[in-house]
């Protein structure tokens, strides 16, 4: 196991040196939701290399993460929903019956395996267990949320299909509650919320998750107007803008001065700092891109700056050792 990890890790290491990031698709304003906001290939390799089997219906399955003991295939939402836009932008390309047929098998998979209940709402739940941050029970996540909304408001928009915008509607109250209160938003009551990549018993805040989140959530302000349902659109609105807020206020404690966090996890066990990856470090540039081209706040443009600068051999020789440690101690190499 221990040879396995070390194997794993040199070939993370060799192809993050080399790594490039998503282009923005450009696409963001229109109320009819087009490209996603970054241009996704469905060639899975690129796409997401956890991605490793499809099962009969064509939905992507996930490989399990170096640290989990059970290697069995499973279904993952956020990886579901990240091929299903990019089989959408294939659409978009071609438009043929197939592709369209494709995408809405996608989006169905959505419909038939959420959870729901009278208090948090819709939700999808992810099997995976997360070591890392102690979680080993089936979790909830604001990313998958959010995927989950992208694509049902796109199925609605290309089938006309309402049932894809009710429960797209009620995927919106997760984002309502702290995750104390089963929802996926840390210190909700605390004016800074954080949208939780990974639903865990204490916040983990990992960054790009944030992020992924309030795009679903601008995707809904879009497409799901005033004249459509004022309530909701409103709702998603007011997400997106604390989200925003919040952002700005916890950004500069990501920042190491050379190099960013990966997450804020206080957890006991956790590294005191958990670096980057230079391919993540680039996907976060990216999205403070896009974030600056939807809001025109200015703090997106400085630290996609900083991100420019920081992204060099000197930094990243110093940032490794670093990471390595941090690795070490979750037992991840």
């Amino acid at each position: 196991m221990q040879i396995t990890k070390v194997i794993f890790m040199a070939k993370k290491f060799k192809t993050d040196i080399f790594a490039e990031t998503y282009k923005i698709s450009g696409e963001n304003k229109s109320s009819s939701l087009g490209k996603y906001y970054f241009d996704f290939e469905a060639e899975p390799g690129k796409l997401n290399k956890l991605i490793s089997a499809f099962d009969d219906n064509g939905i992507p399955l996930n490989s399990a993460y170096i640290d989990v003991e059970d290697k069995k295939l499973s279904y993952y939402p956020i990886s579901i929903g990240q091929y299903g836009l990019a089989v959408f932008h294939q659409f978009l390309i071609d438009r043929s019956d197939e592709s369209k047929a494709y995408f809405l098998k996608i989006a169905d998979w959505f419909m038939c395996h959420y959870s729901e209940d009278n208090k948090t709402g819709i939700y999808w739940l992810s099997k995976v267990p997360k070591p890392e941050y102690k979680v080993f029970n089936p979790w909830k996540s604001a990313f998958a949320q959010s995927r989950a909304i992208s694509i049902l408001l796109r199925a609605w928009q290309l089938s006309g299909n309402g049932d894809y915008l009710t429960i797209s509607k009620k995927a919106l109250l997760p984002f309502t509650l702290d995750i104390q209160d089963e929802g996926v938003t840390a210190w909700r009551n605390a004016g800074n919320p954080f949208y939780e990549e990974y639903v865990a018993s204490e916040p983990t805040m990992v960054l790009d998750g944030h992020i992924f989140s309030l795009f679903g959530l601008y995707d809904f302000v879009r497409a799901v107007s005033v004249n459509i349902d004022r309530k909701n659109h409103e709702l998603a609105k007011q997400l997106f803008e604390l989200g925003i807020k919040s952002l700005k206020y916890w950004l500069p404690q990501y920042d190491m001065g050379y190099w960013m966090r990966f997450n804020l996890c206080k957890m006991e066990h956790y590294p005191k700092t958990d670096p980057c990856t230079i391919s993540y470090l680039r996907l976060l540039r990216t999205q403070l891109d896009v974030l600056l081209d939807l809001t025109g706040e200015a703090v997106f443009q400085i630290y996609s700056w900083k991100l420019k600068k920081y992204d060099r051999l000197i930094n990243i020789l110093r940032m490794y050792p670093v990471k390595y440690r941090a690795l070490k101690r979750l037992k991840r190499l």
